[in-house]
């Protein structure tokens, strides 16, 4: 089964170097993008070795909304796809990391990676509720 959402989860943690994030009251989880695989399996997208030390699982059948985000911060920009629930609570944010060099410039390569991706898919994607 394929779906957009995975396929744009697909193309992000292809790109070295990106931050994956939960967040609920009581933990956070990070995961880097290096070494990620990602599969589907009715509404659970697996992304990483279900058999390995660190992997998370997502409903897809929850995701109904993706954006682009780039958020000023002091000194630079972050830049990241965040992806919310029906109620626009943030599920999982995918942070592209490394984007600056040591002098703090941007560095053009990853921009363009990741400006690459949002012209495939928009800078807003909504995903439609599955059929039952």
């Amino acid at each position: 089964m394929s779906s957009v959402l995975q396929s744009v989860l697909s193309d992000v943690i292809r790109v070295q170097n990106v931050l994956l994030i939960v967040r609920s009251n009581g933990a956070v989880s990070e995961i880097r993008s290096n070494s990620l695989g990602i599969r589907q399996k009715e509404k659970w997208i697996t992304i990483g070795d279900n058999d390995g030390p660190c992997h998370m699982h997502v409903n897809a059948d929850l995701i109904r909304k993706a954006k682009f985000v780039e958020e000023q911060k002091p000194g630079r920009t972050s830049f990241s796809v965040q992806f919310f629930d029906e109620q626009g609570a943030r599920v999982l944010a995918c942070f592209f990391t490394k984007m600056y060099d040591g002098s703090g410039n941007l560095d053009p390569e990853r921009k363009a990676l990741y400006d690459d991706i949002r012209r495939r898919y928009g800078s807003e994607m909504a995903f439609d509720v599955p059929a039952r």
